[in-house]
């Protein structure tokens, strides 16, 4: 077995700043929106990469965060979809372009 050594989280305040020009939750369409990490493969106190975030209402929020009406697997299912979606959403607002990759 390979250990793979722990490496920092990607860490991108403009990468933040465009999650924020969202305006809408990705997942219910409410106005007024977080920057929810991902929950899944993070230690104690630690986030996950930025680039996993989601654009999300409070009420989202604080449902995938501490929902009682889903399961852990309902919860992170829903935040990796609202993932994908908020990509989507960066991608077609024109404030991430893979092309400018590697760069």
């Amino acid at each position: 077995m390979i250990l793979r050594q722990r490496q920092q989280p990607y860490r991108s305040r403009k990468w933040l700043a465009a999650v924020h020009q969202i305006d809408n939750c990705v997942i219910c369409g409410a106005y007024g929106i977080q920057a929810a990490h991902r929950n899944q493969g993070k230690g104690m106190s630690q986030k996950t990469d930025d680039c996993l975030c989601a654009a999300i209402c409070p009420n989202c929020h604080a449902r995938i965060d501490n929902g009682h009406d889903l399961s852990r697997d309902e919860r992170r299912a829903m935040l990796d979809r609202a993932v994908l979606d908020t990509i989507t959403q960066l991608a077609r607002m024109g404030l991430i372009d893979a092309k400018e990759i590697g760069r």
